[in-house]
């Protein structure tokens, strides 16, 4: 195996079946587009059936042969989740990679359908509800792996329980938000992993993040002119969206990759680089707040997940 990750160290997926959320752009895009090279039967999972068909349109363009099925998902929506599962549910019977992939960032305060705060309902209760709905496929199929997607915002969050979709908007902030959802998803992924050893299973949850990228996650923050015009000066420090997509690609289908580990590019800061198994903060390793967390999601959301 050569030094620096790359695509190349993907194995053959044929007779896979990967589930990539927020397929349609980004680092979603990128993972979606090399899975489907290497023979997995990959599910575009996207907001609408246009994003889903031009997905499709433009991966099959490189890659002519690609097993390729858009399905609409919205995860600011327990409805949409769960219409998706139910479809998922009744048309697979195997599941091998779930990449908790899509997700807002940094938008002002608003909410989600059901009345979650957007950033923290879309980027973790949507993807927990989601695991949830599937986590029976998942069990199913020997070697599954549930890849979760975070970031290094996660170091700027601040959890506070009595207050977590900032009912009080005098507390939100963009940055705040979606730090606190991204520390959600590693504390997620810790507390599914240990249960899931509890529970002897054959299935691991790991996590990503892409360093910093030139996707088009974070084009609302400013205007269209101005980011063309900032985005050649702070060149030096960003990624392009095949270089973010490797810690998640590399979480999902390393076949030494261990449950609970996390994975970030290798340069300073974790900024950019090829991936390799990465620190998270010690807020993301307090197993009473990963407890609670869950608990609260489970009660949020009305899904049940790896309870005995």
């Amino acid at each position: 195996m050569s030094k620096n990750w790359t695509v190349n160290e993907i194995p053959n997926l044929t007779g896979k079946i990967a589930l990539i959320t927020g397929a349609n752009s980004g680092i979603g895009y990128e993972a979606a587009k090399e899975f489907s090279r290497k023979g997995a039967h990959t599910i575009l999972a996207t907001r609408s059936v246009a994003k889903g068909t031009d997905t499709e349109k433009r991966i099959r363009a490189e890659i002519p042969d690609a097993k390729l099925e858009p399905m609409v998902l919205d995860l600011a929506s327990l409805k949409s989740v769960r219409a998706f599962a139910d479809t998922f549910n009744a048309t697979h019977t195997r599941l091998d990679l779930l990449i908790n992939n899509a997700g807002i960032m940094m938008v002002p305060y608003g909410t989600t359908e059901d009345g979650f705060e957007q950033q923290f309902g879309t980027n973790h209760l949507g993807h927990f509800a989601l695991t949830g709905m599937l986590i029976d496929l998942l069990l199913k199929t020997p070697n599954a792996r549930v890849v979760n997607v975070s970031s290094n915002a996660h170091r700027f969050a601040d959890l506070d329980f009595d207050n977590l979709m900032f009912d009080n908007e005098e507390a939100y902030t963009p940055m705040k938000s979606y730090g606190n959802s991204k520390l959600a998803n590693l504390l997620f992924t810790y507390e599914m992993q240990r249960l899931l050893e509890a529970q002897n299973a054959n299935m691991i949850a790991v996590a990503a993040h892409p360093g910093i990228s030139t996707t088009n996650l974070a084009n609302h923050l400013a205007h269209p002119f101005l980011m063309k015009t900032l985005t050649p000066l702070f060149s030096w420090m960003l990624q392009d969206a095949a270089m973010g997509a490797l810690p998640s690609i590399r979480a999902a289908v390393d076949p030494n990759v261990v449950g609970g580990q996390y994975f970030g590019p290798d340069g300073r800061n974790q900024q950019k680089g090829y991936p390799v198994v990465v620190p998270s903060n010690d807020a993301s390793h307090k197993t009473e707040d990963a407890r609670r967390l869950w608990e609260v999601s489970e009660e949020l959301t009305g899904v049940s997940l790896l309870n005995a």
